[in-house]
Order: structure tokens, then C-alpha cells, then sequence
């Protein structure tokens, strides 16, 4: 019976969270939708800062791995595709393959790790000093002023970061295909982009935008419910970046079902 009742407990907390995860998010929809015909929903500069923060601050760690994911690419199908005297369609692989699944996988899963648990400290921080409850006693909504400014600035950010993870892992691909295999450069970019098709490229901003939903959410959902102290901030934060990245590649197996099937 006790293990029931941890199995009982088990399922009723994770629908609990769940439910509070999509009220938290439809009352972020309330306030971008209805906030900005009653007052100003937060500060511009608030935003801006939460942009800057989220897209310039991740570029370098998202550069080095979609750059070296691209390279990785390129000489694992280059090992297979050399038995077959098919070096040149390591051009296609590495770009479609980075435009429809690992660009927005690799790029979300970075900025969770950095920015999502960024947020659940921040958040959580500002929880166990009573900070949140002060805009509260104000009248002020914490997700009018805390969370509307980080779920713009990733919504807005991590598809650019997509597309920049795009780019520079098939420059990645490219050098390999160029210096490694000695391909023709024009006749490796000509075959990178002739096999991609525009549905390919909207599939990753699709999953891209997907992502900064879970992020922001989670990681705001996170920092909102701290409690215990230092010692709080700290689980939070780890639950934020566990549960985002098992969300992500949870949404991420399911989007790639549904354009899958959708295709045939």
C-alpha cells in the first residue's frame, strides 16, 4: 500500500504541476494580449536587457557547438558515404539535417541549460526574499513584470539563435567537405542548399519557438515556486533544467511525428 500511495502521489503532483505550468502560461497570454490596452505591461529596457542576456549572451557557446556539431556531421555520413563514392551528399545531410533537427535541438537545449536556469534562480532568488510577495502587496503582477519581459525575449531570440546555429554548422560541414574531402566549394554549397526545401527551414523555427515556450515557462514556473532558501534556489534551478530538457526532447520527437505524417 505504500508503494501505491507513492505511485497515487507520484501522478497527482505531476498533474498538479501541470496544470499550474498551463495556467502560468495562459495568463502570460492574458497579459500580451490585454495588458498593453490597460497599462504598460513592463519597461522596454526590461526587455531589451532580457534579449541581450538571452540571444548576445549565448552566441559564443552556440557557435562552438553548432560549429563543431557541423564537423561531426560531415565525417561520420563522410565515413559511410566514402564506400560508396557519394563524399558529395555530405553537403545535403549536414544542412538539412542541422535546418530540421539538430539546429533547434542542440540551440534549445544549450539556452535552457544557460538561461533557463538563469531565470529559476533569478526568480527564485527574488521568491525566498520576499520580493515577489512586495509587487504583490503593490497590486503588481509578478507575471505582468517578471515573466512577460524572458518569455518576449526567447520567443523573439532562440529562432535567431536557430537560424545562426544553421548557418555557422554548415560552414562547419563546409570546411570538412572542402579541406578534408576536397570537394569543389561551389559545388558543395550548390548541393547544400539544392536538396533543402523550404518546409525544412520553417520546421526548425517552428520547433524553435516551441522550445522558448518551454524554456521560459518552466524556468519562470520554477523561480515562482521556490521555497526553502538558498537551499531552494538551488533545486530549483536543477528541476528547471531537468525538466526543460526532457520537455524538449519530449515536444521535439513529437513535432517530428506530426510533420512526418503530415508529409505523406
Amino acid at each position: 500500500m505504500n508503494f501505491l500511495d507513492k505511485i497515487g502521489s507520484l501522478i497527482i503532483g505531476t498533474g498538479q504541476h501541470v496544470i499550474n505550468v498551463l495556467a502560468l502560461f495562459f495568463e502570460t497570454l492574458f497579459w500580451l494580449a490585454i495588458g498593453p490596452f490597460k497599462k504598460k505591461i513592463a519597461k522596454r529596457d526590461s526587455i531589451f536587457f532580457q534579449m541581450v542576456f538571452t540571444g548576445i549572451g549565448s552566441l559564443i557557446i552556440a557557435f562552438f557547438v553548432a560549429f563543431f556539431t557541423g564537423i561531426v556531421i560531415a565525417m561520420q555520413s563522410a565515413y559511410q558515404l566514402s564506400r560508396f563514392g557519394a563524399n558529395i551528399y555530405v553537403a545535403p545531410m549536414v544542412s538539412v539535417g542541422l535546418a530540421r533537427e539538430l539546429g533547434p535541438v542542440l540551440t534549445a537545449l544549450v539556452v535552457a541549460g544557460r538561461v533557463g536556469a538563469a531565470i529559476a534562480a533569478e526568480l527564485g532568488t527574488m521568491k525566498v526574499t520576499e520580493q515577489i510577495e512586495a509587487l504583490e502587496t503593490m497590486a503588481l503582477s509578478p507575471v505582468r513584470f517578471l515573466v512577460i519581459p524572458r518569455f518576449l525575449a526567447l520567443l523573439v531570440m532562440l529562432p535567431c539563435l536557430t537560424i545562426f546555429a544553421d548557418i555557422i554548422g554548415i560552414f562547419g560541414g563546409f570546411l570538412v567537405g572542402v579541406f578534408n574531402l576536397h570537394l569543389d566549394p561551389y559545388r558543395y554549397i550548390t548541393f547544400s542548399f539544392k536538396f533543402m526545401e523550404w518546409k525544412d527551414v520553417w520546421t526548425g523555427l517552428v520547433k524553435s519557438v516551441t522550445f522558448a515556450i518551454i524554456i521560459s515557462i518552466i524556468g519562470c514556473y520554477m523561480g515562482l515556486r521556490t521555497k526553502g532558501g538558498a537551499e531552494g534556489v538551488g533545486k530549483a534551478t536543477t528541476l528547471s533544467v531537468v525538466t526543460s530538457f526532457i520537455l524538449i526532447i519530449l515536444f521535439d520527437c513529437i513535432l517530428t511525428g506530426i510533420f512526418y505524417f503530415s508529409q505523406k
